[in-house]
């Protein structure tokens, strides 16, 4: 196999650096050289661009008088060039970890680092895709033990006070296509059957009624029924008064545009009413949602639903529905909730992120996201910071 040289560029910045680099390698080529790699990186000014050289005829000092020629060095910049041995292609697969926290500290990283070492991987990229109002790193990592990795690393994060997301590396991620939410809680900060509890002034009998589901004592459907049956006689514009005091989750706005912008399809699945969500979700530009019905007579519920019941199992049939209509496979598809229903749908996802989740929801999914901003999801699909602000969907 050919020997094989790193030209290393380091200093700061100039205009023009990188066509002198590749002129003085182009020269290389003509007498037998070969480019096998290239990577670059530029922190406030400064740069470091790297480049291997394979070639059977070349030793070091012809590749440093190929760089002269060129007069690469100048102006503050080093041009190194060190024999690398032979050349080879690296072994494993390569792994997308994006790391996120409030802010990430060197202590945090080496935690991490110390794990990725551990499970006898290698970090080949490091890309700060953000730094508020949440901090985020994306690590591209060779390994050859996916498992041994996802366990070392997953350790470490959770010890750190880290937000994890492993992924594999590949154009796939960008394609997924289709993002479905929950609704309360995840898009929203409500819960919209408070909301008309509070309304309706049965809200302590509601509580009662979700903590007993909560415990398990009682299913969804059960409690859902028991829950709406204390709604009867509630006039219907309830419901649009209840929409009006309805919040959005910081980020949420965000997130929807960028999606939109971007191609890509957002969906809402809820346990609560598509009577109140609908107009809200119509606005937002969401086209694509499903939720439960209130049966309505003469203006006012009736304390009874219509149709079958969004549920656990409903939510991801739901899902693979959309993925259906939108025509992308479940692979590319991506789902965001907080709660034991969501479990189902998170699991079928390509992508399931769970939302300021509960445990156990947390260990259904591939990601786990525990700050307040629904458009973190953004970084989980390698989209960054600044380009969301060129988007211009910052002020949303």
């Amino acid at each position: 196999m050919a020997n094989a040289f790193l030209v290393t560029v380091s200093g700061p910045d100039r205009v023009g650096v990188g066509a002198e680099l590749f002129a003085a390698l182009a020269s290389l080529e003509r007498v037998g050289a070969t480019l096998v790699d290239v990577g670059q990186i530029t922190i406030r000014g400064a740069l470091v661009l790297c480049a291997e050289v394979a070639a059977d005829d070349l030793g070091v000092d012809e590749v440093h008088a190929a760089l002269a020629t060129r007069e690469v060095d100048g102006g503050g910049i080093t041009a190194t060039v060190e024999s690398v041995g032979v050349a080879a292609r690296a072994s494993g697969h390569r792994l997308l970890v994006t790391l996120l926290a409030p802010s990430i500290g060197a202590a945090q990283l080496h935690a991490v680092f110390a794990a990725i070492a551990a499970s006898g991987s290698t970090c080949e990229r490091i890309v700060h895709l953000a730094t508020y109002p949440v901090d985020c790193y994306e690590l591209v990592v060779l390994s050859a033990d996916h498992a041994e990795l996802r366990r070392g690393v997953t350790d470490a994060a959770a010890g750190a006070s880290l937000d994890l997301a492993i992924q594999r590396a590949g154009l796939h991620r960008r394609a997924k296509h289709l993002v479905v939410m929950d609704a309360d809680s995840t898009l929203l900060q409500d819960e919209v059957i408070d909301l008309l509890a509070a309304a309706g002034g049965c809200a302590d009998e509601v509580s009662r009624i979700t903590a007993s589901a909560m415990a398990g004592e009682i299913d969804f459907a059960q409690s859902l029924r028991r829950r709406v049956a204390l709604l009867e006689g509630l006039p219907v514009r309830v419901l649009d008064e209840v929409r009006s005091r309805l919040r959005l989750t910081p980020g949420a706005r965000t997130l929807l545009v960028t999606l939109h912008r971007l191609g890509y399809v957002a969906a809402v699945v809820s346990g609560g009413f598509v009577e109140v969500l609908a107009p809200l979700l119509d606005e937002l530009g969401v086209h694509y949602y499903d939720a439960n019905h209130l049966e309505i007579v003469d203006g006012a519920l009736t304390g009874r639903l219509t149709g079958e019941i969004l549920d656990r199992a409903g939510k991801a049939r739901a899902l693979r529905r959309f993925a259906d209509d939108v025509g992308v496979p479940l692979e590319q598809t991506v789902a965001v909730g907080d709660g034991a229903n969501d479990i189902d749908m998170i699991s079928v996802a390509g992508l399931g992120i769970a939302f300021n989740a509960k445990a156990v929801v947390r260990a259904h999914a591939d990601a786990a996201l525990s700050v307040p901003y629904l458009d973190a999801v953004l970084y989980l699909l390698g989209i960054s910071r600044e380009e969301i602000e060129t988007a211009g969907t910052t002020a949303l």
